[in-house]
């Protein structure tokens, strides 16, 4: 009996895990967003406590697993994006949302600096409605703020698919920082970033 009881035991403290680890994946969340050369807001979102994972890629186009050569044409309708997977009980969509419309230039349309063309465009995919209502709050609160001059240009789109881009893409910044776009763009961004958001870098 004792033995039965023990076994009884374990299987309930193992389920206990389970449930706790599958509610833990359940909190898991991506949003996909697009504010000009993807290998600027990626080294800035890589940054930041409870972001999981930023991988650098395409979406909002007509062209199926579309290069990064297709995209720089202009003609497939993809921006250039990246897919921020966060855990919202360390960092909220709201926060990321506000931290998106400060680091980079929501107002100039499909630019950002150097990087002209409607891959560059400023842009939200939304997963679901309400990820669409808190954008559009935010994007409110943004404009009332007056920390741009110019009106918002963001693209509130809906999200369809994610390309992830081709490797070497991916921790651009990280693996490439000497490299003369790095160092003349992505590096002042991102140590305006760090300086501005120091208590919630990682």
């Amino acid at each position: 009996m004792k033995h039965s009881l023990a076994l009884v035991f374990v299987f309930l403290v193992l389920s206990s895990m389970s449930n706790q680890q599958e509610a833990f994946g359940a909190t898991e969340e991506k949003i996909t967003l697009g504010g000009g050369c993807f290998w600027c807001v990626e080294a800035i979102f890589d940054d930041l406590k409870g972001v999981k994972r930023v991988e650098s890629g395409y979406s909002g186009g007509s062209v199926s697993n579309p290069s990064y050569e297709q995209v720089c044409s202009g003609r497939t309708g993809h921006a250039e994006v990246i897919e921020v997977t966060f855990d919202p009980q360390a960092i909220s969509l709201n926060d990321i949302l506000h931290i998106f419309f400060t680091v980079h230039d929501p107002t100039t349309l499909n630019r950002q600096g150097p990087d002209v063309g409607t891959q560059y465009r400023s842009a939200v995919f939304y997963r679901n409605e309400e990820q669409k209502k808190i954008t559009e709050e935010v994007m409110r609160e943004i404009a009332a703020s007056k920390i741009w001059d110019d009106p918002l240009v963001t693209k509130l789109e809906p999200f369809k698919a994610f390309y992830k881009a081709e490797n070497y893409h991916q921790e651009y910044f990280a693996n490439n920082p000497n490299q003369p776009y790095c160092r003349a763009i992505i590096a002042p961004k991102v140590a305006k970033f760090r300086e501005k958001y120091r208590a919630r870098l990682k």
